[in-house]
């Protein structure tokens, strides 16, 4: 099936005479015939639900529908975004590890890579996702044990090469995190670049329409586990009788552990309604990302020629720095999230801001409605100018997540306010 059709069919398939529509199967519990199986459940050497704070019916058919849209073996939903990126790190290091990423990644994750592992004796490196491979080299320690990024940055929108930290993770033998929140696999499959882990925040466009909070993690598979590095994959679990995950589970290994060991352990799954909610957001993910694009091309393109902003962010233009990387990733489209700049001080930022009617002002984004937010003083707040600066903030920065609204209401919108600074 081609993408648009998974997006509708994958995941889930009605039996002769069963619901068309993916049920809710809102339950904790699950009853079985014996005591034997339930200990077959707990050895992980049958498959099935024990308990709905490790899996569930209607989260484990969107979990396969968005396995099967970014090309991985497995999936596993968190209840935020941020859970998201830190179990795909957990499920990796302990204290003493150290990792590398983006310095242009979202602020909330620069704080949890930053300041929270820290405190577990988890240490990052963040780099420039422009510099060449050998400057990225320099960053790389024998402690090392994996490599992060985001598609398409938020919020300075900048693509990141997968192919090159790709390139450069797996010659020191580790593995490449990449966040596709904002692409989605409609506009770019990470994997397919040589990705080893791909998340999201399933928050954003994969539910589209702002009324569930989630994450997932996707396995690639392809990461051989049993280079040396990683001796918790190839080494019993004692918390399972012995498990060995790469023995037991192969190319799975990375996911299955994610799930029976720290899902387990932090409680970190999401609900059965949360799940149908998502389902129903991915089943019209293709035309919606389809229409985000077009719309912000268009707001880009208008934004460009207004003398009040001194810059614009959105690769899909043709002097944008990142068009090449553009071209080569996301070739359908740019997502439907602008940065831009107002020229003057952070209270002309916010005085644009706080004149729009149609666009809403919210803590949020990748929504059907448009939005938008002014990160240096929200979601940003929390870094140092310099942290700022590394991750493409200025002070007069605005991030414009365009809607669906018909695109000459948009426009009008920001019309009528920049006539108001």
């Amino acid at each position: 099936m081609r993408i648009e059709t998974q997006c509708l069919h994958e995941g889930y398939e009605p039996k002769n005479g069963e619901t068309r529509v993916l049920p809710i199967y809102q339950s904790t519990t699950y009853k079985y015939d014996s005591t034997e199986h339930i200990g077959k459940l707990f050895d992980l050497s049958v498959e099935g639900h024990m308990y709905s704070r490790i899996s569930n019916p209607t989260v484990e058919a969107v979990e396969k529908k968005i396995a099967a849209l970014e090309g991985g073996v497995g999936a596993l939903c968190t209840t935020s975004g941020q859970a998201a990126s830190l179990l795909s790190i957990l499920n990796i290091m302990k204290a003493g590890d150290h990792f590398i990423s983006a310095a242009t990644i979202y602020g909330g994750t620069i704080n949890l890579f930053a300041v929270t592992l820290k405190k577990f004796g988890i240490e990052c490196t963040f780099v420039d996702p422009d510099a060449d491979e050998e400057e990225i080299q320099k960053a790389f320690r024998e402690n090392t044990k994996a490599v992060f990024g985001e598609t398409i940055a938020n919020p300075a929108i900048a693509i990141f090469d997968i192919e090159k930290f790709a390139k450069i993770a797996h010659k020191n033998n580790v593995p490449l995190i990449v966040d596709n929140t904002f692409a989605t696999p409609i506009l770019c499959r990470p994997i397919a670049f040589g990705a080893d882990i791909v998340i999201h925040s399933t928050t954003k466009y994969m539910d589209g329409h702002a009324v569930q909070v989630g994450g997932v993690i996707v396995d690639s598979g392809n990461f051989d586990w049993t280079n040396g590095k990683f001796p918790e994959y190839t080494e019993p679990d004692e918390s399972y009788h012995g498990v060995i995950y790469t023995r037991d589970f192969g190319k799975a290994a990375y996911i299955t552990k994610a799930r029976v060991q720290l899902t387990r352990d932090f409680g970190t799954y999401p609900s059965a309604n949360a799940a149908f909610l998502l389902n129903l957001g991915l089943e019209t993910l293709a035309v919606r990302m389809e229409r985000h694009c077009e719309n912000a091309l268009k707001v880009a393109q208008y934004l460009a020629a207004q003398e009040k902003i001194e810059f614009v962010n959105y690769p899909a233009l043709k002097d944008n720095k990142y068009h090449t990387l553009y071209q080569k990733y996301v070739p359908k489209g740019c997502s439907g999230v602008i940065s831009f700049s107002l020229r003057g001080s952070r209270e002309n930022a916010v005085r644009f801001l706080d004149n729009l009617k149609l666009a809403s002002n919210v803590v949020h984004v990748a929504d059907i409605r448009t939005c938008v937010l002014h990160p240096a003083s929200s979601t940003h707040r929390q870094l140092t100018d310099e942290q700022l600066k590394a991750a493409g903030i200025t002070p007069g920065l605005i991030r414009l997540s365009v809607g669906l609204e018909n695109i000459q209401d948009i426009i009008d919108d920001l019309e009528q306010a920049f006539q108001k600074i």
